[in-house]
């Protein structure tokens, strides 16, 4: 791959940078913002466990289904364009949220706001891929942080807000955020089309302009890329655990360590947080070591050893085994790393991103249902751990397979290539 000797990082690109940070911290202030307030919308808006449970399954399921859409939106209309398309549909969603008369329309904002939601997920790699290739890992650090800033923020502010100024308020204070994420990237379009109109002007007085090499596309689809599938695997397996245990985790808590309710939810937050720290790290070291499966035997180690300790010695050391759980989603940050890492161009990353995406956060929205009606079926949680901790060694294969580079362009034209010598053999 070749080495793009880097920028500082305000070299031209503060507004993207700005954008950039702005989109990350707005992706995941609708996943946090209902559930801690549920009592006091259910005044107004009748809610049952079952209802809340429904807007809980939401988010992975149309962060996956935007995923399938991302790459050909980004592909009809621009990488910023489909950016501003996705803050609108979040600004839209948190209004509808913050005013909705009835469970429905709750419904129907939240599946507007988690689809504009799912859309940012897809774009963010291909647009540090594009605007920062000198700074892959730095940028794609820096917003993984303020992404975990983001769940964090509705969690601690949710309640406090619905307390003083009434839920609605709480839900409806995220279109300011959503709306600030947009307004960047309109500065980015507004100056392109400036750019357009110059170099038009100087090509109609005759001037010598070198041409903007293009994006080729891809030879094939995706699906067809060993890479692809591996790294959507890995997303997989994050998307898994992390949806599990943010359903889970303060029940398996309270029965097997006997915390209260209010420790675990305590606990719960602290799941979320304890990522920020590698979050900084481990891009960096994706970046620089060869073998980036590494971070994955790392990440499923982490997995495995808190799952053994809350089987094993729960109401030893709850806070350890949590946070070592907390610290299995590296796994997460290195697959975001490696849709740019893995691809030779922003056509390829957004394709990379939006395929990882849609199978990973797929199969994760399986992991609540699953431990659901597992503790169901056996009254407990035992089996439900067997089965985190099975899941988590699967992420061996992921790893063994992530040993050597490789690219989804190279994988994609060497298929083309055996394709096509098939009818002379």
């Amino acid at each position: 791959m070749t080495q793009t000797r880097p920028l500082p990082l305000w070299a031209g690109r503060s507004m993207l940078l700005v954008g950039i940070v702005l989109v990350a911290l707005n992706l995941r202030t609708a996943v946090a913002a209902v559930s801690p307030i549920a009592a006091e919308i259910s005044v107004d808006i009748p809610l049952s466990e079952s209802s809340l449970g429904i807007i809980g399954t939401l988010p992975p399921v149309f962060f996956a289904l935007s995923a399938i859409f991302g790459a050909r939106l980004s592909h009809r209309f621009g990488l910023e364009w489909s950016v501003v398309i996705a803050g609108i549909l979040m600004a839209v969603g948190h209004t509808l949220r913050a005013l909705a008369p009835s469970y429905a329309l709750l419904f129907l904002g939240s599946v507007i706001v988690f689809s504009g939601i799912g859309l940012a997920n897809v774009l963010l790699p291909p647009l540090v891929k594009r605007y920062f290739p000198d700074r892959i890992g730095l940028v794609t650090a820096l917003y993984v942080s303020i992404l975990a800033v983001g769940t964090a923020l509705p969690a601690a502010l949710a309640a406090p807000v619905a307390g003083s100024v009434g839920w609605r308020v709480s839900l409806g204070i995220w279109v300011v955020l959503a709306v600030a994420g947009i307004l960047p990237w309109l500065s980015v379009l507004l100056g392109q089309r400036r750019a357009r109109l110059a170099r038009a002007r100087s090509a109609q007085d005759g001037d010598d302009l070198p041409e903007t090499p293009t994006d080729q596309a891809l030879q094939g689809p995706i699906w067809r890329s060993r890479t692809a599938w591996v790294v959507a695997c890995c997303l997989a397996l994050t998307a898994f655990h992390v949806y599990s245990l943010f359903a889970w985790l303060p029940q398996m808590l309270i029965t097997l360590a006997r915390l209260s309710p209010g420790q675990a939810g305590t606990l719960l937050a602290w799941y979320g947080l304890i990522a920020l720290p590698s979050a900084l790290v481990v891009p960096a070291l994706a970046i620089r070591i060869r073998n980036v499966g590494l971070l994955i035997y790392l990440g499923m180690a982490f997995f495995v050893v808190g799952y053994l300790g809350l089987l094993f010695a729960p109401r030893a050391a709850p806070f350890l085994w949590v946070s070592l759980a907390g610290l299995g989603p590296i796994i997460f940050t290195t697959s975001l790393v490696l849709i740019n890492l893995r691809t030779r161009t922003p056509r390829g990353s957004v394709a990379l991103s939006g395929f990882v995406q849609a199978v990973g956060y797929t199969l994760g929205a399986t992991g609540p249902l699953l431990l659901g009606f597992l503790h169901e079926l056996t009254g407990g949680w035992t089996l439900a751990l067997w089965v985190l901790i099975g899941t988590a060694i699967i992420g061996l294969i992921p790893a063994m397979l992530l040993r050597h580079p490789s690219f989804v362009e190279d994988e994609l034209a060497a298929c083309r290539t055996r394709q096509r010598k098939k009818p002379a053999a």
